[in-house]
């Protein structure tokens, strides 16, 4: 059995509060070739400024859990330990936000703590998206964690209500003030993946939040030329959601068309209640559609009770993982640009300890470069197996779940996964052009091991035992 070596990612001195200006990694200092930004070989994926590759594996990691900011970077360093290299925060948590005493006033203090955010996610090899805003209502809705009453006219602000926020001259106007403050305080750094505009901004009841998205992505655009920007909504669990959802993917300015989907059984589409790389998948393929001619990403992924109501009960049983498995999966094998982002970052990732999983991923995408394949994604269907292919032109990858084992058989209903046994998968279909040689290379993410790669005779490969899912990397050889 082989293992493919790890890149070993620098590591420099950290300490909370350290300004990184100072340190001789500031603005003027970080290197063009860092910046991430969409491929110019192929729009569908990430590359960075000098052409490398980029695959953004992580996840939601909001904010130090109850503001212990140690805890938070003890989480960033066991994922950059397992190959991971992405990670989304809000700046407008309590933690993070600058804006929250006055409409208008910023806090630099806080600001700090974002410099030491940073500062730990670049010793780390960590690109950190930036989520400017979170809330939902001014002061008069159910959820206290969604509120922001300082931007009232009453309370000093600029608007009377959300559709005043959104269509009004003077809230528009102090939104791209906060903007130039942040574009003055964290312009140029490469460590920033981008900077996305809202969390699900269209949770938010009142105004024209596509109209104001448009107006504000050309001043975010000016604000950090060097940095994705984009703009998110909630989950993709209902039909009406699907018109939305494409007009924001094919937004101008919009760089990533980002989709957020869960498994809920509250959910009025059907999809959402079943096996959750079909839901994965189906989210990405749904964004695919609308021809974005972007990267499309799983932004927000997982388990929730009934209409979001809290994190799935059932995590508790997943002491596997295979929930976090088929939300970092099933996207990129569809033909998104990075893995899944899961959202609970703490009540499933961190409390049951799956931060291995990343490196399972990573293990299989850290010698690739999907814009040099030119990635088409395929799906076959070889009981009891669903294969989900992503046909390159020198590279075919394929990750072969058991359709056999889902969140209900092995969290609910507790049935262990069976065993896949002598299956033989016929690749006709998958191959370059006929007589090319090819070898298949297996690899268990369950036990993180990699199979010698074997030829491929009569276009048919012999997949060893596995329980769960398979990958497999059928390359071809040089003549």
């Amino acid at each position: 059995m082989t293992t493919r070596p790890r890149t070993p990612v620098p590591r420099l001195a950290f300490a909370l509060g350290v300004v990184l200006v100072s340190a001789g990694f500031g603005h003027a200092a970080a290197p063009a070739a860092d910046f991430v930004g969409v491929s110019p070989r192929d729009p569908r994926y990430f590359a960075l400024a000098d052409g490398r590759p980029y695959i953004p594996v992580g996840l939601n990691l909001i904010a130090p859990p109850g503001g212990d900011f140690n805890r938070m970077t003890e989480w960033m360093t066991r994922l950059s330990a397992e190959g991971g290299n992405f990670i989304r925060v809000w700046l407008s948590h309590g933690f993070f936000d600058i804006e929250h005493t006055r409409s208008g006033e910023y806090d630099e203090s806080r600001a700090q703590r974002i410099d030491a955010l940073l500062a730990h996610a670049r010793t780390q090899g960590i690109r950190v998206k930036l989520c400017l805003e979170h809330w939902r209502h001014l002061g008069d809705g159910r959820q206290a964690w969604a509120a922001k009453p300082l931007h009232r006219v009453e309370n000093g602000g600029t608007a009377t209500s959300i559709a005043d926020f959104f269509d009004g001259e003077p809230s528009r106007a102090r939104f791209l003030q906060k903007i130039a403050w942040y574009s003055r305080r964290f312009g140029a750094r490469p460590e920033i993946f981008g900077w996305e505009l809202w969390n699900e901004v269209n949770a938010v009841a009142g105004g024209d939040y596509l109209a104001w998205t448009s107006y504000v992505l050309p001043h975010l655009h000016r604000a950090f030329p060097g940095n994705l920007c984009m703009q998110s909504l909630g989950s993709f669990d209902n039909e009406r959601a699907r018109a939305v959802n494409q007009r924001l993917a094919t937004m101008a300015g919009n760089d990533v068309a980002q989709v957020h989907r869960y498994l809920d059984l509250g959910a009025s589409l059907a999809v959402c209640k079943g096996p959750v790389d079909v839901l994965a998948a189906d989210a990405v393929r749904e964004l695919l559609a609308a021809n974005p001619g972007r990267p499309v990403l799983l932004a927000e992924s997982g388990g929730v009770e009934p209409k979001h109501t809290g994190p799935f009960k059932l995590y508790a049983a997943d002491t596997a993982g295979m929930i976090l498995h088929d939300v970092l999966f099933a996207p990129f094998f569809a033909g998104a640009a990075g893995p899944g982002h899961i959202w609970h970052w703490d009540a499933y990732v961190a409390r049951m300890n799956l931060w291995h999983h990343f490196g399972r991923f990573a293990q299989v995408v850290r010698e690739l470069d999907p814009a040099a394949e030119g990635f088409q994604p395929r799906v076959l269907s070889v009981p009891p197996l669903r294969i989900y292919a992503l046909q390159g032109r020198n590279r075919t990858l394929l990750w072969c779940r058991d359709t056999r084992n889902t969140w209900q058989t092995e969290l609910a209903e507790r049935s262990p996964p069976s065993e896949v046994t002598g299956l033989r998968v016929a690749l006709t279909e998958l191959l370059p052009s006929k007589g090319t040689r090819v070898t298949a290379q297996p690899y268990d993410p369950w036990e993180n091991r990699w199979g010698e790669p074997a030829p491929v005779v009569a276009d048919t490969v012999l997949l060893p035992d596995f329980k769960r899912s398979l990958v497999v990397v059928v390359t071809a050889l040089l003549p």
